[in-house]
């Protein structure tokens, strides 16, 4: 899926917003993902505020790269590899990017546009693919099927 300038405009304009609230939006995301998922609990061993501030970053930077997808690719591929030695699966990513696009609509509110979600579901399928095809080296976008379909 290709990501168009306007969506990579709308992202930047809009993680901008989701920055001055980077730990009532991470509070929502986590809250909202072992809502999803129980079983993901697990995988956080450390505090959960910073793990917060983890994600917020590694957001921030995937964001700001939009515009150079070649120098954050294998920065994704790194972080995917090392999420598989903290027991990250395949699947996992798709709840991931449902508690996401939920924590986006709290935090955003009535700016969380359909074309907003449009926009934010493309860059996060774009990394999610490029990180479960360097941490799962058969894992293949067109015959990936997962049961936890993206709802919001």
């Amino acid at each position: 899926m290709a990501i168009t300038q306007r969506q990579k405009t709308l992202v930047v304009e809009s993680f901008a917003k989701v920055e001055q609230i980077s730990d009532v939006a991470a509070t929502i995301f986590y809250k909202k993902l072992f809502e999803y998922d129980p079983s993901l609990k697990k995988l956080f061993k450390h505090d959960i505020k910073s793990q917060g501030r983890k994600l917020m970053s590694a957001l921030k930077l995937a964001v700001s790269s939009l515009n150079d997808l070649e120098a954050l690719v294998p920065v994704l591929q790194k972080m995917a590899v090392k999420h598989v030695d903290y027991g990250v699966k395949a699947e996992d990513y798709t709840p991931v990017g449902n508690a996401l696009l939920f924590a986006l609509a709290q935090g955003l509110g009535d700016a969380f546009t359909n074309e907003l979600k449009q926009a934010w579901i493309a860059i996060y399928k774009t990394i999610a693919t490029v990180m479960r095809q360097a941490a799962y080296p058969s894992f293949n976008p067109n015959t990936f099927r997962n049961t936890k379909n993206y709802v919001h």
